[in-house]
Order: C-alpha cells, then sequence, then structure tokens
C-alpha cells in the first residue's frame, strides 16, 4: 500500500512542484488550496502524513495543526509545516502547535522528501518491518502469512490487505468508506457493505477454534482492531 500524503498549499507553482517531486518519490499525493478542504480529507481519507502551508484561505495552517492535534483519530497523524516565516518565534510557535517539522520556503525537495521519509519511519516503524503483531496475531508480510497464537491463518488476499491495514494501526476506528479506500482504492467503485461481507470472513478465519474476537465493531463508526473490547465470537457467527 503506496504512503498518501496531502498537500495542503494555494501557490499553484508549487502544489505543482510538489505533486510531481512526491508522485517520483513514490508518494500518493492528495492536493487541497483550501483549510476547510483540508479538515474534510484529513477526516475523510486518512493520509498517512500532511504537508501544510502556515497561510491559507479560511483557515490557517496554525489552527488545522490545533485541530488535527485535538481530534482522538489525528492526533498522531505526522504534519510538516511549509513557510515563509523564518523566524525563531514562528518556527517555535508552529512546531509547539503540534508540527513535527518545519520547513523555510525556498526548500530543496529532496531534502523535503529526506524529511518525510525520516517522519515516516520515526512514526509509524510498523509499516517498516516484515512482520506485524498484536495481541497473538501476527502477520509476515514478505511470506505472506498470517498465524495465531502460532498456529497459520488462511486468508484471501482482501481479508490480507484489510488485517493489514488494522495491524498498522492497531486501535484505530475505520469508518466503512475508509477501508473500501485503503483496501480495494480509490478509483474502484465497491459498495461500502462489500467491507462488512469481509470483516466476517475475517473474523470466521481469525476466531476459529472459539478465539476472543479482536475485531470491535463501532456503531455508526466503523472498525478497529482493539483487545480492551475482545470477547468470545464463535467459529461460525456470521454478525458483522
Amino acid at each position: 500500500m503506496n504512503t498518501r500524503i496531502l498537500i495542503v498549499e494555494d501557490d499553484p507553482a508549487l502544489s505543482e512542484m510538489l505533486v510531481y517531486n512526491l508522485t517520483s518519490a513514490g508518494f500518493e499525493t492528495t492536493l487541497t488550496a483550501d483549510g476547510d478542504e483540508a479538515i474534510s480529507a484529513i477526516l475523510d481519507e486518512t493520509p498517512d502524513l500532511v504537508i501544510l502551508d502556515w497561510m491559507l484561505p479560511n483557515l490557517s495552517g496554525i489552527e488545522i495543526c490545533r485541530q488535527i492535534r485535538a481530534n482522538y483519530q489525528t492526533r498522531h497523524l505526522p504534519v510538516i509545516m511549509l513557510t515563509a516565516k523564518g523566524e525563531d518565534p514562528d518556527r517555535v510557535r508552529g512546531l509547539n502547535t503540534g508540527a513535527d517539522d518545519y520547513m523555510v520556503k525556498p526548500y530543496s525537495p529532496a531534502e523535503l522528501i529526506a524529511r518525510i521519509q525520516a517522519l515516516l519511519r520515526r512514526s509509524n516503524p510498523e509499516s517498516l518491518a516484515d512482520v506485524l503483531n498484536f495481541a497473538d496475531i501476527s502477520m509476515d508480510l514478505q511470506e505472506h502469512l498470517v498465524s495465531r497464537d502460532g498456529i497459520p491463518v488462511k486468508l484471501g488476499p482482501t481479508e490480507f490487505r484489510l488485517l493489514r491495514v488494522f495491524l498498522e494501526k492497531p486501535g484505530r476506528v475505520y469508518s466503512r468508506e475508509q477501508l473500501l479506500d485503503k483496501v480495494w482504492g480509490r478509483d474502484i467503485y465497491v459498495e461500502s457493505r462489500t467491507v462488512d461481507v469481509h470483516i466476517r470472513r475475517l473474523r470466521k478465519a481469525l476466531n476459529s477454534g472459539g478465539k476472543s474476537d479482536l475485531i470491535r465493531t463501532v456503531r455508526s463508526a466503523g472498525y478497529s482492531l482493539d483487545s480492551r473490547f475482545s470477547s468470545a465470537f464463535p467459529a461460525t457467527s456470521e454478525s458483522a
């Protein structure tokens, strides 16, 4: 799964340069030039990192950063602030607001990419790991194998991708739309109820033998992988 970066920048020339360089580096990008639209995109598309301009129409980068850090679902989202403000007090203000890094325009695209990669390594080391683990579930990304309590679990390709999303960020609640975007891709039309079908299949495979259910259904919100809410789950159950 490609790393998704949301670019929030209202300068057309800079936006074009950012999209070109990040796409060339292998990242998937989404672009918006408006602060209010940025908040919606962050909540709807769950990017892996945000590149955020300080000065924006309607809602400033500083205020967007505050809202990101105030929201439980996005508070750990990596943010790099871009700005023409290079004085020390401005840097301090940006970092104190919650930005993880701060770059002053004009900047080197190569340096920005290096900082993005470093920040992603620090913020989400699980995505770079060969093996993902949570509770008694283990996923070997190289061998494409899943086990629970040491016992192999057979999963279809879609269920494997679905479980990987959960394992990379345990405890995070994903809506059906977010799971469709991450597992099936944003360019493929699939009905949201399809997610429920594959969640049932994933649960049935993981919970074989009467093991506890680690997939939490959050009413009106979606699903998460969370051992705090685990319960006994019969292997034949079809509930989502």
